[in-house]
């Protein structure tokens, strides 16, 4: 019986659906040509029931216990499984228990000519087939990029470049924080606009800002971002035109109330404080080139910054904060503040007075655009 070597067993998965897929692809189409032959196998483990997924661990079974008649071998990928997390039919007893027969089979598997690719969503780590899969192979875990923080923003921008890189393309660094700021976390989207946009430019080697804003759309988060930024402009029509498409789609939309867009318009406010101090301390100071910016925060000194993310602005995204200090010269630091309370006393009202949440919303708006300006 020969061991497990970590090139022959391979488990990928995390909550980030897309890179999930795309590296399982990537593996099974390599380990494919280094073996060579017709033998190999892709088994849907997408299932919907406890009885569908004892069907797919039967015929996973079967799968490893048959030969290849070509070639030196055989690739097996089990793709899209969905119950070696925390799923309903992931708890079924029933599963449990043949998914720990199914460990136990794997120990003792002679792998001589054989290659197993797992993909999945989330893997409960505490499960015996996880830790089995975790001793024998080897494990990938991809998550999802989170909008928190801004920590995704670097792996977007780089994952960004790379898809540019492979169609021979590159794309300025404004134009890659405007795609960035449009898509959000959201990498199965970014990829999408990183090939319309090569196909949009042509035979040009170098994507624009212009290319970006014409040929990219926004997705819910970038269009957030949208409303912040007509907030932060002063500009009163655009903003209410801005908030009335929110309005609308939150009607649709149950990811998205009233009070989400008032905590994202707060978080805009608490930026533009943040980013009017900075300037005040001449930490950051105004500039049209994106790259001089990202500098600029580089050399801020972050031991003078509150370790709390929420008031820390380097935890926000660079293009925000750029965007931002443009914005804050249409507001003094008093109307900001004033601002804040405007929006927090809505939020008062929102939970306590039970009035229409819309009105109050335009209504805070309109106080803190249209409040006198002396700066």
């Amino acid at each position: 019986m020969s061991s497990t070597p970590a090139t022959t067993l391979r488990l990928i998965c995390g909550d980030d659906d897309f890179a999930v897929k795309q590296v399982a692809k990537a593996l099974f189409g390599e380990w494919c040509a280094a073996l060579g032959g017709m033998d190999h196998e892709i088994l849907d483990a997408s299932a919907g029931n406890s009885g569908e997924a004892m069907k797919v661990i039967g015929r996973l079974r079967e799968a490893l216990q048959t030969l290849p008649f070509f070639g030196n071998g055989k690739v097996v990928w089990l793709k899209d499984c969905n119950f070696l997390g925390e799923e309903k039919t992931a708890s079924s007893k029933a599963v449990m228990d043949a998914l720990g027969e199914l460990a136990v089979e794997l120990k003792e598997h002679d792998w001589k000519g054989v290659r197993l690719i797992i993909s999945a969503g989330k893997a409960d780590k505490r499960r015996v087939f996880y830790k089995t899969l975790e001793k024998l192979g080897t494990i990938e875990t991809h998550m999802a990029w989170s909008v928190d923080g801004g920590q995704w923003v670097p792996q977007a921008e780089m994952a960004a470049r790379s898809g540019f890189q492979k169609c021979d393309k590159k794309i300025t660094e404004e134009a890659l924080a405007e795609l960035l700021a449009r898509v959000g976390p959201n990498a199965r989207q970014l990829d999408s606009e990183v090939e319309k946009l090569c196909l949009y430019i042509g035979n040009r080697a170098q994507v624009e800002i212009n290319d970006v804003t014409e040929a990219c759309s926004r997705n819910k988060t970038a269009r957030a971002f949208a409303l912040g930024d007509a907030l932060g402009e002063r500009k009163l029509a655009n903003l209410l035109k801005r908030l009335d498409e929110e309005l609308w789609e939150a009607k649709f939309d149950r990811d998205k109330s009233e009070i989400g867009l008032l905590y994202g318009l707060i978080g805009k406010i608490r930026s533009m404080i943040l980013v009017k101090e900075m300037v005040k301390e001449g930490w950051i100071k105004p500039t049209h080139d994106y790259s001089q910016f990202k500098n600029q925060l580089a050399r801020v000194p972050a031991d003078q910054l509150p370790e709390d993310k929420k008031f820390n602005p380097l935890a926000i995204n660079p293009y925000v904060l750029y965007k931002a200090v443009a914005q804050v010269k249409n507001y003094t630091s008093t109307e900001l503040v004033r601002a804040m309370e405007i929006l927090l006393r809505c939020n008062q009202r929102m939970v306590s007075s039970g009035l229409d949440e819309s009105m109050l919303l335009q209504h805070s708006l309109v106080q803190i655009v249209s409040a006198p300006t002396a700066i």
